[in-house]
C-alpha cells in the first residue's frame, strides 16, 4: 500500500503547504510507509537548478517526489490558470495508483477532486481530501468571483467534489461546520489540526543573528511573517494605518516578513502613507525561522473580516511554538479569536480598526510582563495540543488503521 500525496506547494517553495506537506511525507517514511509526493516543479525564486525542466523525480528521506510543470504568475486569473495545469497533470500519475493505495489530496486547488474522483473510480484507491482553505468561498469573500453565474457554477462543482468522495480532513470545528450547512454527511468529516514542529521552533532569544542583521534587537517589533495573499491583504492595509497612528513611539517597528500576490500594494501604500517605522522583509531561509520569529515582541496573525470563518493559518501554531505573543486581528465570531482567547496567548482585535491595533501595539509594548506570561502560555499549548510529534502519530493512526509501522515496505 502506498500513500500518493497531492500538494501543489512544496520544498524548496517557501510556506507553510510545502514545510507542513514535507513533514507530512518525512514521518510517514520514517513509519515504514511508502510514499510519493506528487506536486509542481518550483517556481521563482526558489527554482534554482529546475530551470528549463519539464518534470523531476527525485528521491529524498525515504519517499519519492514526481514534479510536473505549471506556470507561474502572481495573478489571480494565473493562479486559477496554474491550479488547473497541475490538476491535469496529476491525471498523468493515475497510471501509478494501485488499488487499496491512498490518495492524499491538499485542497487549493479545489479541481483535485477530480483527480480524487478518477483515483477513485478508475483505480480503486482511498480517497482523502485535506480541506486547508475553503473554495470558493474565499474566493467570494476577497471579492475575485463577482459573476453571479460563475459563484454558481464554483459552488454546484464544490459540492459535486464533496460528493464524490467519502473522506473529508478538515483542520478546525469550523471548517467542519462550513461542511455541515453545505450538505455534506458528518460521517465524512474527519478533524485533525494543523501541527508545528516544536523542536526546530522554540523561543530564541531577542537579540540574535536575525535580529541584528535587520537592525530590530534594540525595538518594539511587530511582525507578520508569511505570505501575502487575499485572505489577509485588507488587513494588512488596516495594521499600515495603525503604523502610522504610532509613528511618534521611535522604539515601535512594524515588520512583514514573507512575498506574495499583494506585496507590492502594501509597499505602495506604505510609501504614500510615509510610515518610516514599517519594515518589509522577503521570505528567509526556513533555517532562520526560529531566530526570526524571536526577533518579534509580538507575532500578528492578520485575517481580513469577510475571512475570518474560512481560514485557521498555520502560522498561528508556528508563533504560540516560538513563544511571542499573538496579536490576532480576526472577528470575535472566528477560530483565531476563540483560541486566543482560550489559551490566553495575546490579544485579539477588530481587522477593520487601525485605532484598535494601534491600541493594542502600545499596550503590548508597554507591558512586558503581560507578553511573557502570554508567550508562555501559547508555548505550553502548542506542545500539548499540536506539536508535529502528536498531531503526525493521529494521522499515522488513522491513515493505516490496524497496520503496524514498519509493516507496509521499507521505504519509497
Amino acid at each position: 500500500m502506498k500513500i500518493h500525496i497531492h500538494t501543489m506547494y512544496f520544498l524548496p517553495e517557501f510556506g507553510s503547504a510545502p514545510i507542513l506537506m514535507n513533514e507530512l511525507a518525512c514521518d510517514l517514511a520514517r513509519r515504514g510507509r511508502e510514499v510519493e509526493v506528487v506536486t509542481t516543479l518550483p517556481r521563482p525564486p526558489q527554482n534554482a537548478g529546475y530551470e528549463g525542466r519539464l518534470f523531476a523525480r527525485e528521491v529524498r528521506e525515504g519517499f519519492k517526489i514526481l514534479r510536473f510543470p505549471t506556470n507561474f504568475t502572481v495573478h489571480h486569473i494565473g493562479r486559477l490558470i496554474a491550479w488547473t495545469v497541475y490538476t491535469l497533470a496529476t491525471w498523468l500519475n493515475l497510471a501509478r495508483v494501485k488499488r487499496g493505495d491512498v490518495v492524499f489530496l491538499r485542497l487549493p486547488p479545489l479541481q483535485l477532486g477530480i483527480t480524487g474522483w478518477l483515483a477513485r473510480r478508475l483505480r480503486g484507491a482511498r480517497v482523502i481530501l485535506n480541506v486547508q482553505d475553503i473554495h470558493p468561498d474565499l474566493s467570494i469573500e476577497s471579492g475575485l468571483l463577482k459573476n453571479p453565474f460563475l459563484i454558481a457554477a464554483a459552488q454546484a462543482f464544490e459540492k459535486w467534489i464533496y460528493g464524490r468522495v467519502e473522506e473529508i480532513l478538515v483542520i478546525s470545528e469550523g471548517f467542519r461546520r462550513n461542511l455541515l450547512a453545505k450538505g455534506v454527511p458528518d460521517r465524512k468529516i474527519k478533524i485533525l489540526p494543523n501541527w508545528v514542529d516544536t523542536d526546530f521552533l522554540s523561543p530564541r532569544p531577542k537579540d540574535n543573528p536575525v535580529a541584528r542583521r535587520f537592525g530590530l534587537a534594540d525595538k518594539t517589533v511587530f511582525m507578520y511573517s508569511g505570505t501575502i495573499s487575499i485572505s489577509s491583504c485588507a488587513t494588512l492595509e488596516r495594521i499600515l494605518d495603525a503604523a502610522a497612528l504610532v509613528r511618534d513611539d521611535p522604539a515601535i517597528r512594524v515588520v512583514l516578513v514573507g512575498d506574495g500576490l499583494k506585496k507590492p500594494d502594501l509597499e505602495a501604500k506604505a510609501k504614500a502613507l510615509s510610515v518610516g517605522n514599517v519594515v518589509f522583509i522577503p521570505f528567509q531561509p526556513y533555517a532562520d525561522l526560529p531566530d526570526l520569529l524571536g526577533a518579534a515582541d509580538a507575532l500578528m496573525v492578520p485575517l481580513d473580516k469577510e475571512k475570518s470563518l474560512l481560514s485557521v493559518p498555520s502560522k498561528l501554531y508556528n508563533f504560540m511554538a516560538a513563544g511571542r505573543p499573538i496579536l490576532g486581528l480576526a472577528t470575535p465570531d472566528s477560530e483565531v479569536h476563540g483560541l486566543i482567547g482560550d489559551t490566553g496567548c495575546g490579544l485579539c482585535v477588530p481587522p477593520d480598526d487601525p485605532a484598535a491595533i494601534a491600541a493594542a501595539f502600545r499596550r503590548l509594548a508597554g507591558d512586558a510582563g503581560a507578553r511573557n506570561d502570554m508567550a508562555g502560555r501559547g508555548r505550553t499549548y502548542a506542545e500539548a495540543s499540536v506539536s508535529r510529534r502528536a498531531v503526525l502519530a493521529a494521522y499515522d493512526r488513522w491513515l493505516f488503521p490496524g497496520r503496524e509501522a514498519g509493516r507496509e515496505g521499507e521505504g519509497a
